[in-house]
């Protein structure tokens, strides 16, 4: 197939697309107190949903996106998404009460999982051996800088106007990476190949993840993992700025965090061909278990507030172990269903997403100005991952999951 656009630009495009849920995420963490203040929330703890109400939204859209590419292709399925997200940037932007500001960030999730989604379809309908993985190794790249620049430009920002600022500048984003991909990204799927609307395909590969154990069991554990990790995300501004008063330094500690999953992906890379996926997300969960039980003892030691640098070192290490779980959890929950890769992927990733969603927010509403709670929260949910990857490996079918979480 022709392209009008080169391996770079293209490389470029595509991480710019696939990002935009990440950065939206990130660069708002350190507004999150200013909008909760401007919009009256209830509770300090409320404003945390505006992370978490995105990360629902960005599950459930997981499930439509995949399957509409392949229906009416692959650039009008970006292009919803992007209108999507610019439509919840903009109510957004003119909220005036909380519920709208939530109601605006479910649409920028749903909205951003679009180009997330499809953009991965990009990737395969244009190249494939070496050269895709060459272009994918980039690409996650400039995903692994995201999430330490989002937060700094978002502080940025706030020197510059008020939160709602952040939000126009979402909105700009948006608009200017979809006429780049308007003016240089041609279609890649021809509409001979595109498939005729139909749930059958759908609920065939349901059926097939629902029968399977090992698809159930690692979507669960990938859901719980991330529910710890988007618990902590939720609550780092209340623990770094009012537990101890770091102020505009916040971004900076955070990118302490996403630099330990960069290194994660680094160290996975390697280690992966050597120890094999399974044994690698064990090991991590059992020793993500053991840093979060450390944690809870100091933190109690010390009235809920040990030393920051004692935190620090604790959230790198905890966010390394994620890492190696993030890395490897979908591929082995997609192994068994390769007769359904598409449709499943989709199925997966809505799943543990929302399921993260629910996690998060039962974690991090617990949030009483200490990190006890949180450290709590983390040490029962790393409990249920190691629970869940032992069923997984040992347990019955697929469905019999659920008595595992009861």
């Amino acid at each position: 197939m022709s392209r009008s656009i080169g391996v770079w630009e293209f490389t470029a495009l595509a991480a710019c697309l696939m990002s935009l849920f990440a950065f939206s995420i990130d660069a708002t963490l350190p507004a999150l107190g200013q909008i909760g203040a401007d919009l009256n929330v209830n509770s300090a703890n409320d404003s945390q949903l505006i992370v978490f109400v995105m990360v629902l939204g960005m599950g459930i859209g997981q499930l439509a996106y995949g399957p509409l590419s392949d229906i009416v292709g692959r650039k009008p399925s970006i292009f919803a998404g992007l209108a999507l997200y610019a439509a919840g940037c903009l109510v957004s932007i003119f909220a005036t009460v909380f519920p709208t500001m939530l109601a605006g960030r479910l649409l920028q999730g749903l909205g951003a999982a679009g180009p997330r989604i499809v953009t991965l379809a990009l990737v395969r309908d244009q190249y494939s051996g070496t050269e895709m993985a060459r272009i994918m190794s980039f690409i996650i790249a400039v995903l692994m800088i995201g999430p330490v620049l989002a937060p700094l430009v978002g502080q940025g920002i706030l020197l510059l106007g008020t939160w709602r600022l952040i939000f126009v500048v979402f909105f700009l984003i948006a608009l200017t990476v979809g006429w780049w991909f308007m003016l240089r990204q041609p279609e890649t799927l021809q509409v001979s190949k595109r498939v005729a609307p139909s749930l059958k395909p759908m609920m065939f590969a349901m059926k097939e993840t629902i029968g399977s154990r090992v698809a159930v069991g690692y979507t669960l554990v990938a859901g719980v993992a991330f529910g710890e990790l988007f618990a902590y995300i939720g609550s780092a501004r209340q623990v770094y700025q009012e537990i101890y008063q770091v102020g505009s330094l916040f971004p900076l500690y955070l990118a302490v965090s996403a630099l330990a999953i960069a290194g994660a992906s680094i160290f996975n890379a390697g280690a992966v061909r050597r120890f094999g996926m399974r044994k690698l997300c064990i090991v991590a969960a059992c020793l993500k278990t053991v840093a979060v039980i450390v944690i809870v003892v100091v933190s109690m030691a010390f009235d809920g507030a040990p030393p920051l640098w004692v935190f620090v070192v604790f959230a790198a290490a905890f966010f390394f172990f994620v890492g190696i779980l993030f890395g490897n959890l979908n591929a082995m929950a997609l192994e068994p269903l390769g007769h359904v890769a598409g449709v499943a992927a989709g199925i997966v990733g809505s799943a543990s997403w929302v399921l993260a969603a629910g996690l998060g927010v039962a974690v991090g509403q617990s949030f009483d100005g200490t990190i006890v709670p949180l450290s709590i929260g983390l040490v029962a949910l790393s409990a249920v991952c190691i629970v869940l990857l032992h069923w997984t490996a040992h347990g019955g079918g697929g469905i019999d999951a659920v008595r595992v979480i009861l």
